[in-house]
């Protein structure tokens, strides 16, 4: 593949060293030093673009891929309230895109657990569920979106839980989210069922970017040539 990274900081370069071993080939890459270099007909010179930038970019970025009609590869987070126009514009260009919260595979099997999990403890109300995320520093949107994607499938099966809070909260309606942003932690999301009697905890620790980056060119091998709206599940099959 001739790939596009559009954000070239921790991850895009992570990303970089993973597909030149792969044997693709990076024909651009944009970092907050050459955004002006970010044009249409730059990226399409490569088959597909991977984006990695900032809440504040990654929209604007998702759509230019799209309309110069590049298959985009987004796992920018903290944008999501203009997802859907992404989506659509997607759509109407017939064009490709693949958003993950998280591209590890072990995140996205660590998924299907929760929302099994979850949906197993719907039928115990003496369980109380909550929420504790811990990333690095530098980590620009809290709660993370792989938090925010877990919390979602809990509140889709428990259903005295109607919204999420960053916060710790003793709302009974409230699904809590405590968020700690600790170096060099690369990122751990634990789901806790606490009762009076025991509690149940599930966790996943990522100990470097490597899974990240990983499963970011597995999504992009897999988006190549394609149309439409895609998630990993699609990627991984499940």
């Amino acid at each position: 593949m001739k790939i596009a990274l559009i954000g070239y900081g921790k991850m895009g370069k992570a990303i970089e060293t993973i597909a030149v071993s792969k044997g693709h080939e990076i024909v651009l890459k944009i970092g907050i030093e050459n955004v002006e270099d970010f044009t249409i007909e730059a990226v399409q010179q490569a088959d597909i673009a991977i984006e990695f930038s900032s809440p504040h970019s990654a929209f604007q970025n998702v759509m230019k891929c799209l309309e110069a009609n590049i298959p985009v590869v987004c796992g920018s987070t903290g944008w999501l309230d203009k997802y859907h126009e992404a989506k659509d514009f997607c759509l109407q260009q017939n064009a490709g895109l693949l958003y993950a919260s998280n591209f590890s595979v072990g995140v996205n099997l660590f998924f299907e657990l929760n929302s099994y999990l979850a949906k197993l403890m719907s039928t115990h109300p003496e369980y109380n569920v909550m929420m504790e995320e811990i990333h690095h520093t530098e980590k620009k949107d809290a709660p993370s979106g792989t938090a925010i994607t877990l919390a979602e499938q809990v509140l889709q099966h428990i259903q005295t839980k109607k919204i999420w809070v960053n916060q710790p909260t003793h709302k009974a309606e409230e699904l809590e989210i405590v968020s700690k942003r600790i170096d060099p932690a690369p990122g751990t999301h634990t789901i806790k069922y606490a009762s009076a009697i025991d509690d149940i905890k599930i966790t996943h620790t990522a100990h470097n970017r490597i899974g990240f980056a990983s499963g970011a060119v597995l999504a992009a091998d897999f988006l190549v040539n394609k149309k439409g709206i895609f998630t990993m599940k699609d990627v991984l099959g499940f």
